[in-house]
């Protein structure tokens, strides 16, 4: 049974893309997508990041 490499490729590939679409935590960017999120939606993580680079800068 031979595998095609093509399908591996694309599911790589959709890994980095959906990776990228993210703001880097800490940015400017980041810290107005996580203002607009509901508070009850936010990770324990997400609420420290917060905390951290958009409040206490």
């Amino acid at each position: 049974m031979k595998f095609s490499k093509l399908p591996i490729l694309f599911a790589v590939l959709a890994v980095f893309a959906l990776g990228a679409c993210s703001p880097e935590v800490g940015s400017e960017e980041w810290c107005a997508e996580l203002k607009e999120k509901s508070k009850a939606d936010w990770t324990a993580t997400e609420a420290k990041d917060y905390a951290k680079h958009c409040i206490l800068k």
